[in-house]
């Protein structure tokens, strides 16, 4: 499979895509004016506490207060555990109360886990994680860990042997921080991984000084950009190239590809092209099609991708597929490449929560599993966190996807103006009677000879044309004049009736 990454930089945004055998898979978008905050680490102060929540609101300096739960705050040692070890719940087995954990105005040190989403504030938590290349230190734990993803033994055990002596025994009395092996460590040396052990430990010793340093409100350990964060995250042995079409940024990302990956060397090249290279690669187009409702299947079917706060729901259509065999054939057919087309929105769109997945109703059972199975063959790729549950009786299926930031929508869309985000407007003739209403309203509160109607061109052009009669016996009923102008910058739903 040819996997590239694209990075396109301008003064005040960055945008990196991931293309697969030549189609967009992700699109990631950090702009200057609204830099995300996942993974950066803040002193903050607890404002309240809401014990029937379990929870807390921490003043980090951000525009809103963050929301802290009791489950994400590091609890205490229990007297004679070993010094380092963490308490997961209660004596009974519950989680401490959350006024036994924090009080207000207690300061307290805290990472943001999850960005500030629609009118929420962020999510916070004070189990700290700092992540490198193939590690992710955890500086209040013992741990070690392995990704799941790993799933060879001997690999698993490989990683284990490796990194022990690097990082210490687990011992009483023992500094050992913790350590989580990321995915992207499978079959790395030795010297890999000594590098990010010793590269982490320096971070977190510049992090502890910032924290003795630091007031209420200030960050102490920011997360890398985008670009080299994303390299982190993604820059394999799988990814063909990495285009970057900025001088600065393509020698940032050089220095950081040399320092973290010098094996990788190679992958990295600069483009100085004058066609724009979201252009160059059709990503262009891609993104404006992501933010359309309707995606067409190449075999005549959709699917139509609804975006609420509550969940996702993706429903599938046949449209102009017919088939050539007969009916379930059909629908069979076009479950599968909805299955495929569904889980590449998930990722492009970056669409997060709860997700339903409306299939064409199916009566055999093996289809049914066959397109659950491409479904998760679709997610194996993605890099956010996905559980798909079986299919129900109605031909839905369940699932989740980790959501940390925005969706590609959110982030560069606004509710419509005209409509204030329902997606439909009121019809002229709606309108119209609304008007009609106003005028009767107007007359009655206040005494006065002639009333304007402002309205736009559609409301003012059907009222003289269609409702000539209406607007002559209402004329008579409230014994005044009415004239009526329309307005080219009015919405379909605005109008203003004004008293002469």
């Amino acid at each position: 499979m040819s996997e590239e990454i694209l990075i396109n930089v301008t003064p005040r945004e960055t945008r990196v895509g991931v293309v697969e055998n030549g189609m967009l898979q992700e699109v990631h978008v950090e702009r200057a004016s609204r830099r995300g905050y996942v993974g950066n680490v803040y002193k903050g102060r607890v404002q309240r506490v809401m014990p029937g929540m379990q929870a807390v609101f921490v003043d980090i300096g951000l525009e809103r207060a963050a929301f802290l739960h009791a489950s994400d705050i590091l609890r205490p040692a229990l007297p004679g555990a070993a010094d380092g070890a963490e308490l997961s719940a209660a004596g009974n087995g519950q989680v401490p109360s959350i006024s036994e954990l924090v009080h207000e105005g207690q300061e307290i040190v805290v990472q943001v886990v999850k960005d500030p989403i629609g009118t929420k504030g962020a999510r916070l938590s004070t189990h700290l994680s700092i992540p490198s290349r193939y590690l992710v230190l955890l500086p209040h734990a013992r741990t070690l860990g392995i990704s799941a993803r790993i799933e060879n033994e001997a690999e698993r055990q490989r990683l284990k042997d490796v990194l022990t002596p690097l990082i210490g025994e687990d011992v009483p009395g023992s500094p050992r921080l913790g350590y989580i092996v990321r995915t992207n460590a499978e079959e790395q040396t030795a010297e890999s991984l000594a590098f990010d052990v010793t590269y982490l430990g320096k971070v977190w010793r510049v992090v502890q000084e910032n924290i003795v340093k630091a007031k209420v409100g200030e960050r102490v350990y920011e997360e890398l950009s985008l670009p080299l964060r994303s390299l982190r995250d993604m820059l394999n042995d799988d990814i063909e190239k990495v285009r970057v079409d900025s001088r600065e940024t393509f020698e940032k990302v050089v220095k950081f590809v040399h320092k973290f990956m010098p094996h990788l060397d190679d992958r990295v090249e600069h483009y100085a092209g004058e066609r724009p290279i979201f252009d160059l690669y059709g990503v262009e187009d891609e993104i404006q099609r992501a933010l359309k409702k309707e995606v067409p299947l190449k075999s005549g079917g959709y699917l139509i991708v609804d975006q609420t706060e509550a969940m996702t729901t993706i429903d599938v259509n046949t449209g102009g597929y017919l088939g050539t065999r007969n009916l379930e054939e059909t629908v069979y057919r076009t479950n599968l490449e909805a299955a495929q087309a569904a889980a590449r929105q998930l990722r492009l769109r970056n669409l997060g929560g709860i997700i339903i997945i409306d299939f064409i109703d199916m009566t055999d059972e093996e289809h049914k599993r066959q397109v659950l199975r491409m479904l998760e063959k679709g997610l194996a790729r993605d890099h956010a966190k996905t559980t798909v549950y079986p299919m129900s009786a109605l031909g839905l299926v369940e699932m989740t996807r980790k959501r940390t930031t925005e969706s590609l929508e959110r982030q560069l869309c606004e509710p419509c103006p005209a409509c204030s985000g329902r997606g439909t407007v009121k019809t002229a003739e709606t309108v119209t009677y609304e008007i009609f209403r106003e005028i009767t309203r107007a007359v009655r509160q206040f005494n006065t000879e002639k009333l304007l109607v402002m309205a736009s061109p559609k409301v003012v052009g059907r009222i003289l044309e269609e409702e000539s009669i209406a607007v002559a016996e209402l004329e008579e009923f409230i014994s005044k004049s009415i004239r009526f102008q329309a307005e080219e910058h009015y919405s379909q739903e605005q109008f203003d009736v004004v008293l002469l």
